[in-house]
């Protein structure tokens, strides 16, 4: 299965780029994320629990970074194993660029693979949850990127005072 997508966000591609290298930021914004641990600065472990229609599953998984080029993307390597429900593995590529209306306009090429129960229930099903999944994603990534970035540009002031 193939997902692309493209999302602007309002924050800078640095700010962007932090973001989706920090831990605490992406157990926020993943949607049913339990917990999220960087193991070292490529090396992520994840556990989601995730619904595909009748199958509901906790994931314990690895997602590897590669080809890291701050702040214009990286590669990544993902895989996740759901016990009975069965597995999933996944690469994307990421990029950031600036929006022409300024912000930062994320764009994702990712191809996914599952199997076990999930891979039974058929690709149109896991294709729609995944989209919402990823929707959900970039609406609570954007207003924590948009409110971070405020708050960073107040601190200033702040100090100031």
């Amino acid at each position: 299965m193939e997902f692309t997508g493209s999302q602007t966000i309002a924050a800078s591609r640095e700010h962007v780029w932090r973001g989706l290298n920090d831990a605490a930021v992406l157990q926020a914004c993943v949607p049913g994320c339990e917990a999220f641990t960087a193991e070292s600065d490529d090396e992520f472990k994840a556990v989601v629990v995730a619904s595909v229609g009748p199958v509901k599953a906790r994931f314990k998984g690895t997602l590897l970074l590669s080809e890291r080029d701050a702040p214009n993307g990286y590669k990544i390597a993902g895989q996740g194993e759901g016990g009975i429900a069965g597995f999933g593995k996944m690469t994307a590529t990421v990029t950031l660029a600036d929006a022409e209306e300024g912000g930062t306009l994320l764009t994702y090429v990712a191809e996914a693979q599952v199997g076990g129960k999930l891979a039974q229930i058929g690709s149109r099903l896991v294709t729609s949850v995944a989209n919402k999944l990823a929707a959900e994603f970039f609406k609570r990534f954007n207003t924590t990127m948009s409110a971070s970035m405020s708050a960073d540009a107040e601190e200033p002031s702040a100090a100031a005072k």
